[in-house]
């Protein structure tokens, strides 16, 4: 069987004929709704003038509030979320009434008509309002530790401190957040685009007080999540579903890219100070990192999303005394959420220049102390242990990292920029190698199990089931190669179909990078009992033992005789043997104690590099990524061409993440840029000239699904070395440390250009 193959929508995705959420057929009558949002950050709502709202062109009904049934709650947390604004606002942006209208535009239009008077309050906008106010979520900053770092900083012979600003990230999903409502004689059924169904669920049988057996959820793919539709979609879904229950008519929601801009939480901006020490010898005896992370208005998911990056503060080095302590901050802003490595990138970026920082204090190439100080190889054997108690018993960054150096002649090309910028003035080039450690699992360990429904018809064809969502990174198509590899046959063999809350319930998000992981292992379980039914009934027919029967390329063989598939599947149904199986799978070995911070959250790690070389002008501030190599590991891969597609648009999310994608709000918290034209992310040209990707081929040493590796998020930390790369480029211009901040847009290059020179 071939293991590169198209994403199971390609030839949909090229034509055009995929159905997104906004191009299912609706029925005639159907109503679409827009939210009247907040114009205050943080405000009493003293009165609401709704009557142009309601006489605007058709307008069919206005909600607020007042109006919600059951429960106004659109959170994933156990902290309430309202759907609509009750009685005050928190950010500018903020739904307080719904609009049902005739058309799409009517709704937006009618929307804006409404006047709503406030008592307005200080907003809390920055980290450092957020500080000085004490506006913590969870009470107060949370610490984990492991040793006494402070008294190891205090013996360290090198000594490197400071901070480094992190900007957030807008998703920017091509699709935008969409859902629909269809109103059935027996409760509800829902379309949406959702990274997480069963939430939707969930959320919808709350707001219209039924069970969860009266709401099922469809989603057959999304044009794009990376995070932004695991929570983020919940109140169209319950706005589409309350407006169809109180008019009884289908009701279609969606946001212009605007809207959803200025509605929609954003990867959380991180501000991190750092100290770091080592001895003579370049071996890290201890850091300490304060963490300081902007959650927005609502805790959403910036708990876990936090906790994450607690737990990647380490990365790829063992750091025998290492202390983190993390502040969840409460601000008047758009409530920040999960985004592709869900607080990962900004603890790994944390170490990474605390690590870069060190190495100029102590005159060290980069990349010698990191080697200096990786994780012990598996093969040592060493007990090395994580400072939250993981032991690590999979590194494989030595050898990852040195087959990189050589193939990305590394050390030859350090050498050729270094003379080149010691006779260029105004074009300076850098070049960086930072490595990835990326745990693979949900931290919330309940959520680390999956379904799965396979059928086989009496013509040997195969339907698949599961409760993972597409969103273009390949999952379905993945599922399909481990079913048809199981029974035998040809991947077009098997048909999958849309993700459905009726078919396969209490699903998790697809996210943390487990979707493969958990419903693969599940779509295997499922089709391993249908073989096992299918090996018992034709090895009784064929005289031998069931585990003689082996399927392979569309036949079944048993006792020196071949079986077309469909012919034994015809026959299987007809001697009533079931041929529908259902498979569960929940991820083995986790434990984790949050409040403790200790445990084991992970199953395993996936592992990685990337080198990047840049150049900038020094005195525009323009930069350009000139080649980038990258070698990530995805262990048995079942599908290369996927992970390497996975791995390539990873890197340029990370590395737009790092250089144009700059978040800016006003002094009044209105997000200004809400818009392809004010927000930049990578284009086209903004790729690599020249972008060599490999897979390490290394299966998983955990029993995952054939062996292979999660390969979703950690491809994105790969864009941090294009940010130490600029940061390298920018230390050629002059002795001092260039302190480079991210997003590194041109004016913060110009800035650390600036400061290497020895200028503030």
């Amino acid at each position: 069987m071939t293991l590169s193959q198209p994403h199971e929508s390609a030839a949909l995705h090229v034509t055009g004929r995929a159905r997104y959420v906004d191009d299912i057929p609706v029925p005639e009558g159907t109503l679409h709704l827009a939210f009247g949002l907040s114009s205050e950050a943080s405000a009493a709502i003293t009165a609401m003038d709704l009557d142009a709202v309601r006489a605007a062109p058709g307008v069919v009904a206005v909600l607020t509030a007042a109006d919600l049934p059951f429960a106004n709650d659109a959170s994933p947390a156990p902290t309430p979320e309202p759907v609509l604004a009750e009685g005050e606002v928190h950010y500018i942006g903020q739904p307080i009434f719904l609009v049902v209208a005739t058309s799409h535009r009517a709704a937006r239009v009618a929307a804006r008509a409404g006047r709503i008077s406030y008592a307005p309050r200080t907003p809390i906008l920055t980290l450092d309002q957020a500080l000085a106010a004490k506006s913590h979520f969870e009470g107060g900053p949370v610490t984990w530790a492991r040793g006494d770092a402070a008294a190891a900083l205090a013996g360290a012979a090198h000594l490197a401190e400071g901070v480094i600003e992190i900007g957030g990230q807008e998703h920017f999903y091509l699709e935008g957040q969409a859902a629909l409502a269809l109103p059935g004689d027996e409760g509800m059924v829902i379309h949406c685009s959702s990274q997480h169904p069963t939430e939707v669920q969930h959320k919808v049988a709350e707001a219209l007080g039924l069970h969860m057996h009266d709401v099922r959820v469809e989603m057959r793919r999304m044009g794009g999540g990376f995070g932004g539709k695991e929570s983020q979609g919940n109140p169209l879904a319950i706005a589409c579903a309350v407006a169809a229950r109180a008019t009884g008519r289908p009701c279609k929601m969606r946001y212009d890219r605007d809207d959803d801009m200025i509605i929609t939480g954003k990867r959380h901006d991180f501000r991190i100070h750092y100290r770091i020490g080592a001895d003579a010898e370049g071996r890290i005896l201890g850091a300490e990192f304060v963490q300081l992370a902007r959650c927005g208005w609502s805790p959403d998911l910036s708990l876990p999303v936090c906790d994450r990056a607690m737990l990647h503060a380490d990365n790829a080095y063992f750091i025998p005394a290492l202390r983190v302590e993390s502040h969840r901050l409460r601000t008047n802003t758009q409530s920040n959420t999960a985004y592709r490595g869900f607080g990962g990138p900004q603890g790994i970026l944390g170490i990474e220049r605390a690590v870069e920082h060190l190495a100029q204090v102590m005159g060290l190439e980069p990349l010698e102390l990191r080697r200096r100080n990786f994780y012990a190889p598996a093969a040592t054997k060493a007990a090395q242990t994580t400072h939250y108690g993981q032991e690590v018993e999979d590194s494989i960054l030595h050898e990852l990292v040195a087959e990189l150096e050589k193939t990305s002649n590394y050390a030859a090309r350090k050498a050729e920029i270094a003379a080149w910028n010691s006779t260029n003035r105004t074009l300076k080039r850098g070049i960086a190698l930072a490595p990835v450690k990326f745990g693979i699992s949900f931290t919330l360990t309940h959520l680390n199990q999956a379904g799965a429904l396979v059928h086989l018809y009496s013509d040997g064809s195969v339907v698949l089931n599961h409760g993972g969502t597409e969103m273009g990174q390949g999952l379905h198509q993945k599922c399909r190669q481990v079913a048809a590899r199981v029974l035998g046959v040809a991947t077009d063999v098997v048909r999958i179909t849309a993700t459905d809350t009726s078919k396969v319930p209490n699903t998790s998000a697809t996210a943390a990078s487990s979707g493969t992981d958990l419903n693969g292992m599940a779509v295997q379980a499922a089709a391993e009992t249908l073989r096992a039914r299918l090996a018992a009934f034709h090895a009784a027919q064929a005289g031998c033992a069931p585990e003689e029967v082996v399927f392979a390329g569309g036949m079944v063989r048993a006792n020196g005789h071949e079986t077309p598939f469909a012919e034994l599947a015809k026959a299987a149904y007809m001697a009533r043997i079931s041929l529908s199986a259902t498979g569960f799978y929940a991820t083995p070995k986790i434990t984790w104690d949050r409040l403790r911070g200790q445990g084991r959250p992970f199953f395993y790690f996936a592992y990685g590099a990337a080198v990047s070389e840049v150049v900038i002008d020094t005195l525009t501030g323009e930069n350009r990524i000139l080649r980038t190599d990258i070698l990530h590991d995805a262990g048995a891969s079942l599908n290369p061409a996927l992970d390497i597609g996975q791995v390539e648009g990873g890197f340029v999310q990370g590395a737009g993440w790092l250089t144009t994608e700059e978040l800016v709000w006003d002094a009044k918290g209105m997000l200004k840029t809400h818009a392809p034209s004010t927000y930049k992310i990578p284009a086209c040209s903004d790729r690599p000239r020249v972008f060599n990707v490999a897979l390490w081929q290394a299966p998983n040493r955990e029993e995952t699904v054939f062996r292979s590796k999660a390969v979703g998020e950690p491809p994105f930390m790969h864009g941090i070395s294009v940010f130490h790369a600029l940061s390298a480029a920018c230390a050629a211009c002059g002795p001092g440390w260039p302190d480079l901040r991210a997003p590194a847009t041109p004016e913060a290059v110009l800035a650390a250009v600036k400061r290497a020179r020895g200028g503030p």
